[in-house]
């Protein structure tokens, strides 16, 4: 794969992941993993993880890593020019012409629609995140019991920051980094 196809995928992603980076991941891993295998699942969702705990638009990031992951620094610029220009294109378009548009019935009832779409592209990332960080896939396809589906650490750290995210003021940022300590610890 050449660079300038790295480019051209990830400009396709960003032409086609409507909705904001959690919505774009699910879209990136049927692109990326099961489409063109550039990496595995799970790889992609320890990517995943690092784009969503940095500061910055999830998509970018992402973009960002598996172009430098594959291509070095040069990878990581062209594969997140090609995610980012659709998104420039688009933006200068709705400027120039949304105020003439957006009280049409038609474009009213696309963004309705895109609502609940949205809404279950990202429900359906949280599942696969989740099956992926807590459970373990290997007991559960070799049928083991109740106890031995779960990665006991990661459903300990999920707990753990759940309870402190809710219980306490701490910012998000810090209770994400404070999973991200125990996650190193632990594996």
């Amino acid at each position: 794969m050449t660079l300038l196809h790295l480019f051209f995928i990830f400009m396709y992603i960003g032409f086609f992941a409507v909705g904001g980076g959690l919505v774009a991941a699910s879209f990136m891993q049927n692109v990326l993993v099961n489409q063109y295998g550039l990496i595995s699942a799970e790889k992609f969702y320890s990517m995943l993880a690092i784009s969503e705990s940095t500061p910055g638009p999830i998509g970018i990031n992402i973009a960002t890593y598996i172009g430098t992951e594959l291509y070095g620094i040069p990878g990581g610029i062209i594969a997140t020019a090609g995610e980012i220009l659709p998104s420039i294109v688009t933006i200068i378009l709705i400027a120039k012409f949304f105020s003439k548009f957006q009280e049409m019935p038609l474009v009213q009832s696309v963004f309705k629609t895109l609502r609940p779409v949205t809404s279950g592209l990202v429900l359906c990332v949280f599942v696969q995140v989740f099956s992926m960080s807590i459970l373990n896939l290997s007991a559960l396809k070799n049928g083991g019991m109740f106890l031995q589906i779960f990665d006991w650490p990661a459903v300990l750290i999920f707990a753990l920051s759940m309870i402190v995210l809710f219980k306490t003021k701490l910012h998000p940022v810090v209770v994400v980094g404070m999973g991200a300590v125990l996650g190193i610890l632990f594996y």
